[in-house]
């Protein structure tokens, strides 16, 4: 704030009475929070977040994550007072319908929102997604004297997220990558929606923060705007991430709410919104702030000339660099190189002529090394299972980090075991932008990460999981180890791309897809066993997430199939040797290959029935709970609703019943029901 002397009082204060009257208005919210940190946002907004209200988008503006959702208030009206196109109208509006003030911050909803924060800790982890893709990008793009990529990362985070374990995996992860341009702040004011949390929060946070390797700033007052500021400013000069433990009362300024759970996840009501008013010395009328306020908060001057500073440098920049210039837009906008249609359609034939029998986490890797090699944006990893699941190529080396924090360029990350961190974090990177991300671990272990997963589909980004051992073919490692209903769980998605290729040609369009699918996360479901190659007239079908594998006229049968077998991942083999089996009983079945219901259902209902006509009964074969597939009209499904068993893979196949004999067997006993 440089065009006028600070009134930090004024400033605060603005920042709860808007909070107050929305949530009351509404009746519904959290108004502790915002009251509480007020001071904090005061000194980060007010004096060192580089941003531009004009454009929330422009590229080296500094990201800020409200962990703690729940405070959305906070950022609304940190938004509005600083100069955003937020309109008072909007927090009037807050939680109502196709307002853009939702109960928790969402992105592409609200201009100025990260991420989509609620699930506690979970914007925390994306913060270091963020922080993570920042440095990256920096030392893939930045060269003496053109800093190009430079900016933090700041989050606020709450009792709650750090009560989240996803907060031990993503901090542990952050002081080992040395992420110094994160700046967490901690809003310590102990109290939850229970009541005061020292019963059940015993944790020493700065002593757990600093055994992750973070720079920790401890007790600092978060009611005195300079104090916060000095610690922000000493945060920066860190070569580590920094926690700032800032003690507050939360509920800040109300007579006889602040301090107490009251305050956390209700309205304060008329009489104490009254009194609070009253204790401010607010005089101002619900939805009013006087111009001083407004003068003191705007940000649209100062974040004119960061931009415009910004610019003029990338200008410089690019003529010093104009192939590096190109492509990091290219990056940042997330399209895909020109020549990318042509590698997909040279891969395809190749991957098509060779034919190999592997197994789909081999062919996964397989595609992945044609498309790390094109598309550097690619950032793979995995929880722990590199070997297992495949996820590295020889483009991906290991990303390291030197003593001083330096990246060495590497594109493979160790996630080590935390799946759930790990898809967090893959949603920040995303976020951020310059970077497709990809991790991989067990399908069974997408529960850990499933949370996340569904924030990715409702945030609308394009982050890849890599689920192997996808069924009771991994064998052995027994029930924990299978999936069962994890397919059917995650097709229930929305706005998720779930694949589960039966070979090798399936399995790159199904990477080929997930990569250009610019506005949805994929899954890829993943054989630990060898499938062999499926022979295909036609490849264009794979797309459209179901396609004809096989007529009946391909085993020898001059006559209109009786039936239709659908299919998915390995179990498309058992599905073309019971067709084979039934030919030689003159029954014609028609193999549908289903590697994506989820792209299937997209398509058009001429292409539906063409695939699976009308009239012609249907048998669905997977290896997972029957219950997704009755929506197709199947006349029974070939699959497994109790857990696995720990036994050779070709012991269980015969066990549950996952043979070509009795998927034939099934066929004839809905053609002899028909009759």
């Amino acid at each position: 704030m440089t065009a006028i002397a600070s009134n930090t009082s004024l400033m605060a204060n603005a920042i709860r009475a808007l909070s107050m009257d929305a949530v009351q208005q509404a009746n519904s919210g959290h108004p502790g929070a915002p009251m509480g940190m007020a001071e904090i946002a005061v000194a980060l907004w007010g004096r060192h977040l580089k941003h531009n209200p004009a454009n929330p988008h422009w590229a080296d503006r500094d990201r800020f994550v409200l962990s703690n959702g729940h405070g959305s208030m906070l950022i609304y009206s940190l938004l509005h007072l600083s100069g955003y196109d937020l309109p008072m109208s909007e927090l009037r509006n807050f939680r109502q319908l196709h307002s853009k003030t939702p109960g928790h911050p969402e992105v592409g909803i609200t201009p100025g929102v990260e991420t989509t924060t609620g699930p506690l800790g979970q914007g925390f982890t994306n913060a270091v997604g963020l922080a993570l893709a920042e440095k990256l990008l920096a030392k893939e793009f930045n060269r003496d004297g053109h800093a190009i990529v430079d900016h933090h990362t700041y989050v606020f985070l709450g009792d709650g997220c750090l009560m989240e374990g996803i907060s031990h995996e993503a901090a542990g992860l952050a002081g080992a990558w040395k992420l110094n341009k994160l700046i967490a702040i901690y809003d310590d004011n102990g109290i939850s929606i229970d009541g005061q949390v020292a019963p059940w929060f015993v944790d020493n946070t700065p002593k757990r923060f600093e055994a992750y390797g973070w720079n920790v700033i401890a007790k600092v007052d978060g009611h005195d705007v300079d104090a916060v500021d000095r610690a922000i400013a000493q945060a920066k000069k860190s070569d580590k991430p920094t926690l700032i433990c800032a003690q507050t009362t939360i509920g800040k300024g109300s007579p006889n709410r602040a301090g107490t759970a009251k305050a956390h996840g209700e309205a304060l009501g008329h009489e104490e919104i009254k009194l609070t008013r009253e204790a401010m010395g607010w005089t101002h009328e619900p939805f009013v702030v006087p111009e001083e306020a407004y003068e003191q908060w705007d940000a649209r001057q100062d974040g004119l000339k960061a931009e415009t500073q910004w610019v003029d440098a990338y200008e410089a920049y690019a003529k010093a660099y104009p192939e590096l210039a190109v492509e990091l837009v290219r990056r940042l906008d997330g399209q895909l190189p020109k020549g990318w249609a042509q590698t997909v359609k040279e891969a395809l034939a190749a991957t098509h002529a060779k034919a190999e029998t592997v197994a789909s986490r081999k062919a996964s890797q397989l595609a992945l090394e044609v498309f790390t090699k094109a598309l550097p944006e690619l950032l793979g990893g995995s929880a722990d299972l590199t070997g297992s699941n495949l996820t590295n190529t020889s483009s991906t080396p290991a990303l390291r980090f030197d003593d001083k924090g330096e990246p060495n360029g590497g594109r493979h990350i160790n996630y080590g075991v935390r799946e759930f961190g790990m898809a967090a974090i893959m949603n920040g990177v995303a976020l951020h932008g310059g970077y497709i991300p990809y991790g991989g671990t067990f399908l069974t272990f997408s529960d850990y990460s499933r949370n996340a997963i569904r924030m990715a589909a409702l945030m609308k980004q394009r982050v890849v999981h890599v689920f192997t051992h996808d069924s009771i073919g991994l064998g052995e490692d027994g029930p924990t180890h299978q999936s069962i209903e994890h397919a059917a769980a995650l097709r229930l998605i929305p706005g998720l791309d779930v694949w589960r290729p039966a070979d090798t040609t399936e399995t790159l369009v199904a990477w080929a897809s997930a990569i250009e699918s610019k506005s949805r996360p994929s899954a890829l479901l993943l054989s630990r066993q060898n499938l062999t190659y499926s022979p295909k007239a036609d490849l264009d079908g794979i797309a459209k997430g179901a396609y004809v594998l096989a007529e009946p006229s391909e085993v020898g049968l001059k006559k209109k199939a009786q039936a239709v077998i659908i299919a998915t991942g390995s179990e498309v083999q058992l599905a073309l040797h019971a067709q084979l089996q039934l030919a030689v009983s003159g029954i014609a079945v028609r193999v549908v290959s289903a590697p994506s219901t989820s792209v299937f259902d997209r398509q058009s209902v001429e292409y539906k029935n063409a695939v699976l006509p009308a009239g012609l009964p249907r048998i669905a074969v997977e290896m997972g709970v029957t219950d997704g597939w009755w929506k197709y009209g199947v006349s029974a499904v070939v699959g497994i609703d109790t857990y696995g068993e720990s036994a050779p893979a070709g012991v269980l196949f015969k066990h549950f019943g996952f043979t070509s004999e009795n998927v034939a067997d099934t066929v004839r006993a809905v053609l002899q029901n028909k009759r």
